[in-house]
């Protein structure tokens, strides 16, 4: 009836199974990580608005543009990466967010920033 060993019910299930404990431990680590990032969010000291890009004016585009800000414990801005949005916005949210200062603290965070670009 089954030509294949695989296809045998029971190694189905244990496949599924170990599929199951690994999507199960992945969302635990997800959850204890979570309660870590909102504990190193920053108070924003000083902002610099960004550059609208000339180029994305004339074509009408607006959005958001959502940034993984590197800070140190001065409050300086260290690295910025772009999590989401529009490339034609990124870079002028990039630049303008490594400007900013944020309160000090004890070391060196991560915290996520939003840049809205609106006309």
């Amino acid at each position: 009836m089954y030509n294949n060993r695989l296809d045998y019910p029971p190694n189905r299930l244990r496949r599924t199974g170990a599929r199951l404990m690994q999507a199960a431990a992945l969302a635990l680590l997800v959850a204890l990580v979570m309660p870590a990032s909102a504990a190193d969010a920053r108070a924003i000291k000083s902002r610099v608005p960004p550059v609208y890009p000339v180029i994305a004016q004339r074509m009408r585009i607006t959005g958001e543009v959502k940034l993984s800000v590197s800070v140190n414990a001065e409050g300086n801005v260290t690295d910025v990466k772009e999590i989401s949005g529009n490339r034609a916005l990124s870079t002028a949210a990039e630049e303008a967010v490594r400007q900013w200062k944020f309160e000090p603290g004890d070391g060196a965070a991560t915290v996520v920033v939003t840049v809205d670009f609106s006309l």
